[in-house]
């Protein structure tokens, strides 16, 4: 147990000094005194009860002013911080989000269904170190490789495909996802590389990045999404959204030699079954030992102590209740 505010426990030298000022009344003090002839009629062979109670009110406030101050200090506990060995990889999901994830060959649209597929996929591997980049016109980090399964977990489905500007940048994608993991001292690191489209932005060259990946000794599955030949795509018309059949285009011959290159495997998701199929297929990944921080779990114990301060007060409100109406 440890104190969030420790400083607040040099009040107990408020009891102290109370308890200090009672004795020097009880032992030395000036007390009030009446004149009489004998004291016979007061005396009581023995001890009297009453004359003990009679300290107990006084104990029992003491008591609750210390538990109050230990409350005010709010004292805390912990389980302690370690390293944790567990059977995992670093991974990080490369998601393409260009407009062209809207079509509808998948339910209820690519982006979505991608998005669903993904978030099983985080949850079925809770050992790995895993993280998000997004890519389109432009890339960048969506959530930085984490264990916390929750955060990874919203910041997917806060995923959208107008958050960055048009196009499709996989070279710029897979160089991002990669400099997510350049740091990464995991003896396995695979990035999970999903487009529906064709390079054609970005400053690097997905050949590059695929060298800059092999580099690092980073492994690359490429997902190629997208339905053999047509799909409907939402078009935006002067009488609303309608769908029209635009072929698919996914450069899979690029895409397997960014695989290829890095040790990696080329996939072709035509549906949301065959992609979650093709997820399932990499969670069968080999695996290896990596350490994982376990964060400290902070329990409050203040309630106790101040509930406690509230039974001694009870307590001695009803026992002084109970000692003015004895004879």
């Amino acid at each position: 147990m440890f104190f969030e505010y420790p400083k607040v426990l040099w009040l107990l030298a408020v009891p102290v000094l109370l308890i200090v000022h009672y004795l020097w009344l009880e032992l030395g003090g000036r007390r009030p005194h009446v004149r009489v002839s004998s004291s016979s009629p007061w005396t009581v062979s023995g001890s009297s009860a009453l004359a003990v109670l009679r300290h107990l009110p006084f104990v029992l406030r003491i008591s609750a002013i210390c538990l109050i101050v230990v409350a005010l200090a709010r004292p805390r506990s912990s389980s302690e911080t370690e390293k944790i060995d567990t059977e995992g990889i670093d991974i990080v999901l490369a998601m393409d989000v260009s407009s062209s994830m809207l079509a509808r060959d998948f339910e209820p649209d690519r982006i979505s269904a991608a998005k669903n597929i993904a978030i099983e996929f985080i949850a079925q591997r809770p050992s790995d170190r895993m993280g998000i980049v997004v890519f389109a016109g432009e890339s960048y980090t969506q959530c930085p490789l984490t264990t916390d399964r929750a955060t990874l977990i919203n910041l997917m489905k806060d995923v959208q495909t107008d958050l960055i500007e048009d196009g499709t940048a996989i070279g710029n994608g897979l160089a991002t996802a990669v400099a997510r993991m350049k740091d990464s001292n995991a003896k396995s690191r695979v990035v999970i590389l999903l487009t529906d489209g064709v390079n054609n932005r970005g400053e690097i060259a997905p050949e590059t990045a695929a060298e800059l990946a092999k580099t690092f000794g980073v492994r690359v599955y490429t997902i190629g999404l997208g339905t053999n030949g047509e799909a409907p795509y939402p078009v935006m018309t002067a009488w609303g959204v309608e769908l029209r059949n635009m072929p698919v285009e996914i450069d899979e011959d690029l895409l397997k030699r960014v695989a290829e290159s890095t040790g990696g495997r080329y996939f072709r998701a035509t549906d949301n079954t065959k992609l979650s199929e093709i997820y399932s297929e990499i969670n069968r990944m080999e695996k290896v030992r990596t350490t994982v921080d376990s964060f400290p779990v902070y329990k409050e114990l203040f309630g106790k102590y101040a509930l406690w301060a509230l039974i001694c007060l009870l307590l001695e409100v009803l026992l002084r209740f109970i000692m003015r109406r004895m004879p």
